[in-house]
């Protein structure tokens, strides 16, 4: 666990920056009014409900309920902790993190000590890999291999290749010597325990070594090629507590700054095609991990860069995987392309064959857009010259084209359908309208950030009160100071009731209203993001004293009325008992407690 940060420091680091700044590296803005609005990079959604206030210098989502400052914003991109994420904006700022580099050391796990030892053995064995590769004879022939296959020595530094010796025990020998357990050992999939005589072995063991690293470069697993025959060709670490393949993209943590640089990024099935790709001076490259893309790589592309070109390979599952990716990032936002590869060629292969210059203009410069490569990909298993089939394709591409917002694409692709089907253009055109009426009939749902307004607008009166309160008590020591003589601590809800105490707490301190700082304070990341909503609500800059008096009857009125409905409760049940003298002690507390609402 790393050493505190000084307050001071903390303060002086988030007032260096612009949380705009920093959130456009991950998410795309567009100015609407007096804040910036874009895809929420914690949901999947097709509508801006990601609201970022450069006056409070907090965001908050509509659709999810995210919110906080620039702090909270990096810990939940970024998966880090507290302080990693003040130093992170202290490195963006040009601040010198005080106390140095051992600041830096705070892992992501700050509860878990496991956790942070398998990722200590995964550095330590990279390096020796490494070292191994490049400095033993016994790595020659390794080296050899990757140098004859085209890998530069800087390429096999940058991604810090190894090799694992043909060894039953190295491994395992040389992380006992390093203090590790085996059990922990066991855990990290790195060494194996034997079915039959309960001895222990590495798993990797005469095999090229592909270190997978996690967003922020720590190495969690590894890739083994065999050199060689022995089977399988590529073995991988297995799942553990550290390494999901489902939760990591191979070489995102190189690859995002370019990608947020070009506002693109090129999907490959593989790690080889992606150091091949970046050989070839395409460094917005990544890889699944071996597995379907799923909906988390999704949000990482997604909230990285606006356009994705998939490069798979050009066989029937390629196509398959590459159609279905499509789906899942078009419903994440992202513009999608298509970069076709010859039959029988993998882009390795292909850079191999080919040259670097070919790859880069004539597979990835000349990617389809996605509607092309749906018209071919409806194709497949027709017989065009069939009426029936014809009639299919031309229905299926009509559907996919009444998605497409530009009128002008969808007038090239039905001139294409027309000139090749020798079907009038108006036909088309007509039953394409058809479509969109049968479309628009389907009931449209709302955004998310109208659902957000409806449901504030449905709260009950006490609690709209008690956030236009919080929302004023944000802004000035003055309204908060009236509050606490007013209502101290008595509001209705219980996270309101925390905000305050939180807040009046902040003010005792002597803090100036500022409400990225007081998000700090707050320790809940459920109150800070009732905090960063209410910070987002559109209020007057003066509270006047009629508001106040207002607002505090409502919140004051419920509370009262809490009780009234008790009395009136017991009044019934005495009734019932008819125990008349109890009955109409109650009424009269009850005519009481209606004098006493406001």
């Amino acid at each position: 666990m790393g050493k505190m940060l000084p307050e001071e420091f903390i303060e002086k680091v988030q007032h260096a920056v612009d949380i705009v700044d920093v959130v456009s590296e991950y998410v795309q803005l567009k100015k609407q009014g007096r804040n910036f609005f874009g895809l929420c990079p914690f949901h999947g959604e097709n509508t801006p409900s990601f609201s970022v206030s450069p006056e409070k210098q907090i965001f908050h989502c509509f659709g999810c309920g995210s919110g906080g400052n620039v702090f909270t914003f990096l810990m939940q991109i970024e998966g880090c902790s507290f302080t990693e994420a003040v130093q992170m904006t202290a490195k963006k700022a040009g601040l010198d993190i005080p106390g140095g580099s051992a600041l830096s050391q705070e892992s992501t796990y700050p509860n878990n000590s496991e956790a942070e030892k398998m990722i200590k053995v995964h550095e330590l064995l990279k390096k020796m890999y490494h070292h191994l590769l490049l400095n033993t004879k016994e790595g020659q022939n390794a080296l050899n291999y990757l140098l004859h296959r085209g890998f530069t020595k800087e390429l096999i530094d940058q991604f810090e290749i190894g090799y694992a010796l043909d060894s039953w025990d190295f491994s395992l020998k040389y992380l006992l010597k390093k203090g590790f357990e085996l059990p922990l050992l066991e855990k990290t999939g790195l060494i194996i325990r034997s079915e039959s005589n309960g001895s222990f072995f590495d798993r990797f063991r005469n095999r090229i070594m592909f270190p997978v690293k996690d967003a922020q470069g720590r190495t969690v697993a590894f890739s083994g090629r065999s050199l060689g025959n022995k089977q399988p060709k590529y073995l991988n670490s297995p799942e553990t507590k550290i390494f999901n393949k489902g939760r990591i993209l191979y070489n995102f943590h190189q690859a995002r700054p370019f990608i947020r640089r070009k506002q693109e990024a090129v999907l490959f099935e593989g790690f080889a095609d992606v150091i091949s790709s970046v050989h070839a001076g395409i460094e917005h490259s990544v890889a699944t991990m071996g597995t379907a893309l799923t909906e988390e790589q999704v949000k990482l592309l997604a909230r990285s860069g606006g356009t994705v070109v998939i490069c798979y390979d050009s066989d029937s599952a390629g196509i398959e995987a590459a159609f279905r990716a499509s789906k899942l990032l078009v419903e994440a936002g992202c513009n999608v392309r298509i970069a076709k590869m010859p039959e029988g060629l993998d882009p390795d292969d292909y850079i191999r064959t080919y040259g670097k210059e070919k790859f880069k203009n004539d597979v990835i410069g000349a990617s389809l857009s996605l509607m092309a490569f749906k018209m071919e990909y409806f194709r497949k298993g027709k017989n065009l010259q069939d009426e029936g089939d014809r009639a299919r394709y031309i229905q299926e591409v009509l559907n996919e084209l009444s998605s497409l917002p530009s009128g002008i694409e969808q007038e090239l692709y039905i001139t294409q359908l027309s000139e090749e089907f020798s079907v009038l253009k108006e036909t088309l055109m007509a039953e394409l309208r058809n479509i969109n009426k049968r479309k628009r009939r389907r009931p449209e749902k709302t955004s998310l950030k109208t659902d957000a307004l409806q449901r504030n607008a449905l709260m009950p009166a006490y609690q709209k009160a008690e956030r236009l309160l919080i929302a004023h008590m944000l802004k000035s020591r003055e309204v908060a100071e009236k509050v606490l003589h007013a209502i101290g601590g008595n509001f209705n809800v219980e996270e309101h009731r925390a905000i305050s105490s939180y807040l009046y707490a902040y003010y005792e301190e002597g803090n100036d209203p500022d409400i990225s700082h007081f998000l700090t304070k707050l320790k809940d990341p459920s109150l800070s993001r009732i905090v960063s909503e209410i910070a987002m609500m559109t209020i007057g800059e003066q509270l006047t004293e009629q508001e106040l008096q207002d607002y505090v009857k409502h919140i004051l009125n419920h509370q009262k009325m809490l009780i009234l409905k008790e009395k009136e409760a017991e009044k019934k049940e005495a009734e019932k008992r008819k125990d008349y003298v109890k009955a109409a002690e109650i009424a009269m507390e009850v005519i009481q407690l209606k004098k006493g609402l406001m």
